[in-house]
């Protein structure tokens, strides 16, 4: 059985549910595709180890300790062409990420963390989805789409800030697919189509496994990996 180093990029906490789900939801996925998974957590203060991994999940917990060493192990996997998955706070980072070196908005900010910055590309939900579950609306012939196999999907949320629609255009133009939005049009997902598989969704996958779910997009996320 082929062995892989996923990292973990996030502040690890038991409190974090989304940390605890996080080795079991690849454990249950790399059961399914028969691979083993060698978790590696990336602590943002210190990134350093990003090389030795095969892919990279940037996890929820945000605010996190250093919010550069997240956009760096993003932007890692981005220009390397590195299996990505980002969900929710990595979600959010990787906008961050994207609109700071790929879009040249360099004040490029997050409202939760600065709140007066002039470019909040990521800011607060018109309603808060902490510890909710919505329908999601997926793009036809997306990535996600075609991950799940069907056109509607149900996913679980702990966050109160995502994408700020105001930036669409920008994004879409360069290059990136929002590809899951909610009954409202607020954007849930995006893909980049261009890179071999770099996704981020707001919602949180993982937490399929604390049922003892497998998730399909966790299991493609490693599928690409042993491929890669």
């Amino acid at each position: 059985m082929r062995s892989v180093r996923v990292g973990v990029v996030g502040d690890y906490s038991l409190k974090v549910t989304a940390h605890r789900a996080i080795p079991r939801a690849l454990e249950l996925a790399g059961a399914e595709i028969k691979c083993a998974v060698d978790v590696l957590w990336l602590h943002t203060n210190d990134v350093s180890r990003k090389e030795e991994c095969a892919g990279i999940w940037c996890a929820p917990g945000s605010p996190y300790a250093s919010t550069d060493g997240a956009l760096e192990a993003i932007q890692f996997a981005r220009e390397k062409n590195i299996p990505f998955l980002g969900t929710c706070g990595g979600f959010q980072h990787a906008v961050i990420e994207y609109a700071r070196n790929r879009l040249g908005i360099s004040a490029a900010a997050h409202e939760e963390t600065d709140p007066d910055a002039p470019e909040l590309v990521v800011n607060r939900l018109p309603c808060s989805l902490i510890e909710t579950s919505r329908a999601i609306h997926l793009k036809p012939g997306s990535r996600l789409a075609r991950i799940y196999g069907c056109s509607e999907v149900t996913e679980t949320y702990h966050c109160n800030f995502g994408f700020n629609p105001h930036y669409e255009p920008l994004f879409e133009a360069d290059g990136i697919e929002f590809t899951a939005r909610d009954a409202d049009g607020g954007v849930r997902a995006l893909e980049l189509p261009a890179h071999p598989f770099f996704i981020g969704t707001l919602f949180q996958p993982e937490r399929s496994a604390l049922t003892g779910g497998r998730h399909p997009l966790i299991a493609e996320f490693l599928r690409q990996i042993t491929r890669s």
